[in-house]
């Protein structure tokens, strides 16, 4: 290739919208989750990362209500805003739509093994309000609209999709939501990978723990708005009826506790239904009911601030107290 050649190419590439000579460059601590790669022609302009969090997934269709169902998951968590170069935005073939960006990651989730567990389009007329809604206590950030509801406790989707993906037993969930608002033309993506929270207490510590401050707080999983116990919280069982069966003498109030998501009422009747749940467990593994006192304390006594979804997952709790 002549000398002119090369130079004429590289001026073109200099001058090319499409280039990356002039590409912003990602917020300072940011990075790409390994599971994708970007859309072409896009930064990071903002991310948070959670060592322990927990986020919502919308799953499935919408009901008769048009509301959506939700999956929570609990675990590292993983924020990150994308948004379209500068230098592109205004060429007109650069700019990814709504849909496509939605094909792009649905396609992406599907060539590594992952499954699509919930996908949704914009309304027809264009309505935000006739769009399918979710609940937006648990989905900080994760899209960018909100709906016109006065209680500002349900917002909408817009081309999203939620992915899941199974690896070595393990569970990450994936959702990302186009924007297709003029400063913010790009994407959400939001990644959490399932992982039990550590307990600050050990199983063996327990009648210590007990014995030195009063109580315990023991944190089960419980399906969604529900007191029923997910598979993952028989060890925690089983260990607690050791630790009853070792100490014969000890009586327990098992109290429920909620963070502050939801109606306060509906919160109270939660916790002591999953209160209840726990006894009728522990019964079950030949403890005498009369050692069990099964109570509900709602959103009344948090032990961390509820303003921090990080504060909230401690919230929702079992605590053993000694009567």
């Amino acid at each position: 290739m002549s000398r002119l050649m090369r130079f004429l190419l590289v001026v073109l590439a200099a001058l090319s919208p499409l280039g990356n000579a002039f590409a912003e460059p990602d917020k300072a601590g940011c990075r790409d989750h390994p599971l994708f790669t970007r859309m072409p022609n896009m930064h990071i302009h903002d991310c948070k990362i959670s060592q322990f969090d927990l986020r919502s997934f919308p799953v499935g269709a919408p009901d008769a209500q048009k509301r959506l169902k939700s999956v929570d998951v609990e675990g590292p968590t993983q924020w990150i805003h994308y948004i379209l170069n500068k230098d592109v935005t205004a060429n007109a073939t650069a700019k990814p739509s709504a849909l496509q960006i939605q094909r792009n990651f649905q396609n992406a989730a599907k060539k590594a093994g992952g499954t699509i567990e919930g996908q949704y389009v914009s309304a027809s007329d264009g309505h935000a309000t006739n769009n399918a809604t979710y609940e937006v206590a648990h989905m900080p950030q994760m899209t960018y609209r909100n709906g016109s509801n006065q209680s500002g406790r349900f917002g909408y989707v817009y081309y999203s999709l939620t992915m899941k993906f199974v690896k070595n037993g393990k569970d990450t969930w994936a959702f990302v939501q186009p924007s297709d608002i003029a400063e913010e033309l790009g994407y959400r993506l939001t990644i959490t990978e399932r992982q039990e929270m550590q307990q600050d207490v050990v199983a063996n510590d327990l009648l210590d723990e007990i014995n030195k401050h009063g109580f315990v707080a023991v944190y089960f999983n419980f399906d969604t708005g529900k007191a029923t116990l997910q598979p993952d919280a028989v060890s925690q069982l089983d260990q607690i009826a050791q630790m009853l069966k070792a100490s014969a003498a000890l009586k327990l109030e098992v109290a429920g506790h909620t963070d502050n998501v939801g109606q306060p009422e509906e919160n109270q009747k939660l916790s002591e239904a999953r209160a209840q749940t726990v006894v009728q467990e522990l019964v079950k593994r030949s403890t005498a009911a009369d050692r069990l006192t099964a109570r509900g304390y709602g959103q009344g006594s948090p032990m961390a601030d509820n303003r921090a979804e990080e504060g909230r997952a401690k919230n929702r709790r079992v605590e053993l107290v000694k009567k």
